[in-house]
């Protein structure tokens, strides 16, 4: 019974994030884009362009107006670091930066510049142009690029049934502020920064993994059903046991961002060697759950099993958000 209550809390508190019901649904705003993207596949954390023996990464994002107005200096900071994240979730390593600034105040633009030269600095990859645009309307936009290299790939779309779903964390930050962005950068010395990001390209150089993404706005949960849709996919996750901070509520840890965080999917015989690869540098990986041939996303605690988001007829994923599917086993 306190299985099934535990998950029935947990499974109503995530019904109420917007964050994740957007990325349980997010194939409706890649549709427009699809149209357009030909032969590429749209849902990848980056673009992959064939180069030579490898390929020429390339990867976007663009900051919440509403992030850069109170935080700009961490703003600025974060549209370089969650861009080589996204190189790095796909086997790349970073090589460059650019960004796009349009803004009227100089203050909030020069705060906005020291993070970003931050970020550039700790992680070793040179900020190499942009675009900056003065403005008269009073509001600041920040968005950034990076371009990486990779030679095998992690990708979103080739996770496969009987997978492990293995969770890789960096457990030694702390949350910034009251937001749920948990910050295990900001303050890391950059020489473990380098080598944190490097393991990904590893893992994919080895073949010891071939599907993931890092864990992003939406936390565990979002992401995850973002990974499962791409490959067309299902997943059960058990969230008792997830890797999680001492003294952190599980509720605020899944819809947590974390500056070090990715989801993997790994064949069985390689999970022992990419939990002893992050282990070996004090991160935290372990099994989270198994990839399943079910089109649905299962939660699972303890004993307790519930449906959480499934795919229809076209493949989509919808919000399930039906308790009848609970049952105990």
């Amino acid at each position: 019974m306190a299985d099934h209550e535990t998950l029935l809390r947990l499974a109503a508190f995530l019904r109420s994030n917007a964050a994740i019901a957007d990325k349980v649904s997010i194939a409706q705003a890649y549709a427009p884009a699809q149209l357009l993207a030909g032969a590429a596949r749209v849902g990848d954390d980056c673009a992959a362009i064939p180069d030579g023996d490898g390929f020429l990464l390339f990867a976007a994002e663009g900051m919440l107006e509403s992030f850069v107005a109170a935080d700009p200096w961490f703003a600025g900071y974060s549209a370089v670091m969650v861009n080589l994240s996204d190189v790095a979730s796909m086997g790349g390593r970073p090589m460059a930066v650019v960004d796009v600034l349009w803004s009227s105040d100089t203050e909030i633009s020069g705060e906005i510049w020291k993070g970003m030269s931050a970020a550039s600095r700790a992680y070793n990859v040179p900020i190499v142009g942009g675009h900056t645009t003065r403005t008269k309307s009073g509001s600041t936009f920040l968005a950034a690029a990076v371009l990486g290299k990779a030679s095998n790939l992690i990708t979103s779309f080739d996770a496969q049934p009987g997978d492990d779903l293995l969770m890789a964390v960096d457990l030694r930050g702390s949350f910034r502020g009251d937001k749920p962005f948990w910050n295990a950068s900001v303050n890391a010395p950059p020489e473990r920064l380098w080598g944190d990001l490097a393991l990904l390209p590893e893992l994919a150089e080895n073949g010891w993994c071939l599907a993931g993404k890092d864990i992003s706005n939406g936390g565990i949960v979002g992401t995850l059903a973002m990974l499962l849709e791409c490959s067309g996919v299902g997943a059960e996750l058990w969230l008792d046991r997830l890797p999680q901070p001492a003294g952190v509520e599980r509720e605020k840890w899944l819809i947590s961002f974390p500056s070090y965080g990715y989801l993997l999917s790994v064949k069985p015989e390689f999970s022992k060697h990419v939990t002893a690869l992050f282990h070996e540098r004090d991160i935290a990986c372990a099994a989270v759950g198994k990839i399943t041939g079910s089109p649905s996303l299962t939660l699972v605690y303890g004993k307790s099993r519930l449906e959480f988001a499934s795919a229809d007829c076209g493949g989509h994923w919808r919000p399930s958000w039906i308790r009848d599917h609970f049952k105990d086993v």
